[in-house]
């Protein structure tokens, strides 16, 4: 009896390795075949059965797209030429008239005449022009005071407000440093090699000294666009980190918040884009503390920090699926599984919001409820079913989703919510591009004024604003002691 039960627990022993080996075999091969699939394979994740959903980049090639024409025989593929877009009638235009020496008829000698013309045009491009403006200020004194050897009060004409007093800088030159650096990921040291071509000796330490006095002029307009973005009813919110080198080892982030929508539109919700430096930390203090006392839905993907703040926290389905793509992608090839039944699940729930985009928030949310509601409770019920091995790229992605459920399913209580946070994650990209080229910070300063100068770009371009042209006018008034934080409000400036 012994020796039986000693046999079974063997068997069992055996059999609890096998299964250890293979997890740890299905482990391998998908980390195999996910690192095969991120060297070789497309980033995209775009899933067959949506169409036109995640290639919406792809739209702008349709000019350009081939056109197949089937025959009896064979296919046929004919390229349709690309369609030239025209240039803006307002652009400033040199005529330059071509006309032929020769005016006579080389068939019968007589003199020809005009019977029309044919234009064409060419885009020509004139390099950024600088010039001095060299202020000169009337000084007048009193004859009749200096002949009575009296003082002598002299008047001088006052100097124009400047950003910066006492700097050679305008407004114009310090959006121009602002934009080139912040929107056009441009570092200073290239800026400084671009004024040496027109023989101006500008130190990038200048530049980076006059970007420091000027996040000081835009921190009222940064503190209102605060005020305003704490009043919405959602509010995105998401996080990269960002290396500042005179800081000790531990990781920093840049945080960004935002509200409405990318680009302008008929919503009374205002497009705000903010981001906030914290050092050395992503704690949830960091959400909590910029936030306050914000009650209103917040929008985020699983990082648990956000956690600590007092909304109410809305998930992310872009996150979600991003999971279930990875599983896919771990799949053997060619082959279709439960990943692709999850995915078709979110497809559907996609396909449903582009459907509504347009409608109001009280019809989204009479829809969501009627139509999204049973295709969550069945994308739900099949999580609940699914055993799969916890450790398993697929496993990992039915944890996320069963853990974040309560988060993911939020959107449908609310017309105004999303679907997912692609609104946060595109209002970081400008930040992630440009620190692929200046690398990183120097200092806590530094790395503040960052944050503030990409909080009045972003905010400008969700707008629909210029931002060289909102900068250099901001400047101009925030110079002056009498001016209108409201009337700077990017949704209420007025540039002619």
């Amino acid at each position: 009896m012994t020796t039986e039960t000693t046999l079974h627990q063997r068997i069992a022993q055996l059999e609890r390795l096998l299964a250890e080996k293979d997890a740890r075999l299905l482990f391998l091969e998908e980390q195999f075949r996910l690192a095969q699939q991120r060297r070789f394979g497309v980033s995209s994740e775009a899933h067959p059965a949506q169409g036109d959903l995640f290639n919406e980049a792809e739209k702008a090639l349709d000019s350009s797209e081939d056109i197949i024409e089937e025959t009896e025989t064979n296919t046929v593929t004919v390229k349709k030429k690309p369609i030239r877009q025209k240039l803006p009638k307002d652009l400033p235009r040199e005529v330059i008239v071509h006309d032929i020496d020769d005016k006579t008829c080389d068939c019968c000698g007589n003199e020809l005449h005009q019977m029309g013309e044919e234009r064409s045009e060419k885009l020509d491009f004139i390099p950024a022009q600088v010039k001095v403006i060299e202020h000169v200020r009337l000084k007048y004194s009193c004859r009749t005071c200096e002949q009575e050897n009296t003082t002598t009060k002299i008047k001088i004409a006052p100097l124009p407000a400047s950003p910066i007093p006492k700097s050679i800088a305008t407004a114009t030159l310090l959006s121009q440093i602002i934009t080139s650096k912040y929107q056009y990921a441009l570092p200073l040291y290239r800026q400084e090699s671009l004024f040496k071509q027109y023989g101006i000796e500008l130190n990038r330490k200048t530049m980076s000294d006059w970007l420091m006095k000027c996040t000081h002029l835009f921190e009222p307009l940064y503190q209102q666009l605060k005020n305003t973005l704490l009043t919405q009813q959602v509010i995105h919110a998401d996080e990269t980190p960002v290396k500042v080198i005179n800081e000790d080892k531990s990781k920093s982030y840049m945080w960004v918040y935002c509200t409405g929508t990318d680009s302008p539109s008929k919503s009374v919700i205002p497009n705000i884009i903010l981001y906030d430096y914290q050092h050395g930390s992503r704690a949830g203090l960091c959400v909590a503390n910029y936030l306050k006392d914000f009650t209103g839905y917040l929008q985020v993907d699983g990082y648990a920090g956000y956690e600590k703040t007092t909304a109410t926290l809305v998930g992310c389905w872009a996150h979600a699926r991003r999971k279930f793509i990875e599983a896919q992608k771990a799949q053997p090839k060619g082959k279709t599984g439960k990943a692709d039944m999850a995915l078709s699940f979110i497809q559907k729930l996609y396909r449903l919001e582009i459907s509504i985009k347009n409608k109001t928030c009280d019809e989204k949310y009479q829809i969501r409820q009627a139509q999204a509601k049973p295709i969550l409770d069945k994308f739900y019920a099949w999580l609940e079913k699914t055993n799969i091995v916890p450790s398993s790229h697929l496993g990992k992605a039915i944890v996320y989703s069963k853990n974040q459920w309560h988060k993911l399913i939020r959107y449908i209580d609310d017309g105004h919510l999303n679907i997912d946070n692609n609104r946060a994650e595109r209002a970081v990209k400008p930040f992630v591009i440009g620190r692929k080229n200046w690398l990183f910070c120097n200092t806590t300063k530094g790395a503040n004024a960052s944050a503030m100068l990409y909080s009045i770009i972003e905010t400008a371009k969700a707008n629909g604003l210029i931002p060289f042209d909102y900068i250099a006018y901001c400047l101009e008034q925030l110079s002056r002691k009498d001016y209108d934080i409201e009337q700077l409000l990017p949704w209420n400036v007025k540039i002619s």
